[in-house]
């Protein structure tokens, strides 16, 4: 992994050189600031200049708006510390049927967008002035009565595919009206310093890396109306490998640090280090391969929840409509501390979180979940402490350890932490899975929560070393159903449950 931090460091000072041979200012291709000019032509042909021998397109102090642009090789983008970039609110200006970027780029090699300033996309005056449009039939969508404008009628702020040797460093990012940044089918990617937020509509991914190899993300700030970084792996069959994200803070309004949900290809060594999650509905961490593709190989540690719905969520199920079945496996999560309160952790943010199209519920717990055949293999949590707010009823909801099997599969469900509904334990589930290691995990509550502490169900494989769990009111802190090969030790539970350990088939 040293070699290809190493890499790909190399490869984006390689680009970032070349960029500076010669600089082309806006201002000198007839660019012009204010809200009143469009300056896409202009800011096109100082980057087509730029490109015919590599160069750095300068956007100086001062407003300029624009239309889609297109970076070319040997082209860096830079933004002056009082520039802002603002895109254009008319719909039209981004293409008819499917809106094109803000700033695209395709099958290029040696772009990079850097400096101290601004790009904003204008995202939710771009979609009010597409709800107009489709109300007059000048466009049309298939989803936006039902639902909202489908993704592809959004434009995105930054798009790169199939492209090689990528930079993006120290530009805030804001407001765009679909995803931020996607990086599709990209090799040699490197985003650090940046800062995201994006929170005035529905599907702003913070980062978007899709099927992307040799990617390394550091120092980054995202605070996103949905998925703050986010690997995917869909459209064109590919992978995401050789992933680094490192100093990271993430708000997010869905989860913080996802694999999925689209997990057609697959993920593989994949590594996070030190990242802070904070006011988050869902998860923390969001492992999901549900699509027929695989996981393998996630190396996470050092982790700061604070204010999140959810800590940890892995997640094998079967939504595609083959008979190829997702894999999970090679995981480790280590040094993670998370607080997870007993009320909406995003509330009162622009754009929070959808309630769950499930049965009311209790407080959830952290989950590994496969389904039957079909197992999560290999697990190791390390170095973990979760604190809940607890509070839970059983008027609310209450699944007894003799009825485990009320937990509903949901095999093709969306996945997301709370698409089981009420879960039975409080502190962690896990399901259908073999080889789960806890070693150090150390689980608590505030209010108190009536059930028990872990539940292993179908698991074959479990090394529970160094469990620390202080309260609970059920007499079981764990259950074991339908589990093989267990061995627990050095664990600390409250001196008066007779039955700490109870075993059920």
């Amino acid at each position: 992994m040293k070699n290809l931090i190493y890499l790909i460091t190399l490869f984006a000072s390689i680009s970032s050189a070349l960029a500076q041979n010669k600089t082309f200012n806006i201002i000198d291709f007839g660019a012009k600031p204010g809200l009143n000019f469009i300056n896409t032509k202009n800011i096109q042909s100082a980057i087509d200049a730029a490109s015919k021998n590599g160069g750095k397109v300068i956007i100086p102090d001062g407003q300029f708006v624009t239309g889609p642009i297109e970076i070319k090789s040997g082209v860096e983008l830079y933004l002056s510390a009082d520039a802002e970039l603002l895109g254009s609110i008319n719909r039209l200006d981004y293409g008819k049927k499917n809106a094109e970027a803000l700033i695209y780029a395709k099958k290029q090699h040696s772009i990079a967008i850097s400096g101290k300033g601004i790009i904003n996309g204008r995202g939710r005056e771009v979609v009010k002035n597409l709800l107009t449009l489709l109300h007059q039939g000048v466009l049309e969508d298939e989803t936006w009565k039902v639902k909202r404008p489908s993704e592809s009628n959004r434009p995105r702020l930054i798009a790169f595919t199939d492209c090689e040797d990528v930079s993006v460093k120290n530009v805030k990012l804001k407001n765009s009206a679909g995803w931020v940044q996607d990086f599709v089918r990209c090799n040699k990617v490197n985003i650090d310093s940046i800062t995201v937020e994006s929170t005035e509509y529905w599907n702003n991914d913070g980062i978007d890396i899709v099927n992307s190899k040799n990617v390394r993300i550091t120092n980054c700030n995202v605070d996103a109306a949905d998925d703050g970084i986010c690997l995917k792996s869909e459209g064109m069959l590919g992978i995401c490998e050789n992933v680094y994200v490192e100093n990271c803070i993430i708000r997010s309004s869905a989860s913080g640090f996802k694999l999925g949900t689209g997990s057609y290809g697959g993920f593989r060594n994949i590594k996070v280090r030190n990242i802070t999650v904070y006011n988050t509905y869902r998860s923390a961490i969001a492992l999901e391969a549900v699509d027929g593709g695989f996981i393998d190989g996630v190396d996470i540690e050092g982790v700061v929840a604070k204010y999140t719905g959810n800590a940890i969520f892995i997640r094998l199920g079967h939504r595609n409509k083959t008979d190829k079945f997702s894999t999970i496996k090679n995981i480790r999560i280590a040094n993670v501390k998370a607080d997870i309160p007993n009320t909406k952790p995003d509330a009162g943010y622009p754009i929070e979180g959808p309630l769950p199209k499930v049965p009311p519920h209790n407080l959830l717990p952290a989950s590994i979940v496969g389904i039957p055949g079909h197992l999560i293999e290999n697990v190791l949590l390390q170095n973990i402490e979760i604190t809940y707010g607890g509070g839970a009823s059983e008027k609310t909801a209450n699944i007894p350890i003799n009825e485990l099997d009320k937990v509903v599969e949901n095999e093709a469900g969306y996945p997301e932490f709370s698409m089981f509904g009420e879960l039975p334990a409080w502190g962690f589930y896990v399901r259908h899975a073999k080889g789960i290691t806890f070693k150090n995990v150390k689980l608590n509550y505030i209010e108190s929560d009536f059930r028990p502490a872990v539940i292993f169900d179908d698991v074959n494989g479990i090394d529970v070393n160094g469990l620390k769990i202080d309260k609970s009111e059920h007499p079981n802190v764990m259950v074991l159903k339908n589990t093989g090969a267990v061995s627990i030790k050095n664990t600390k539970f409250p001196s008066n449950k007779k039955e700490s350990i109870k075993e059920i088939q």
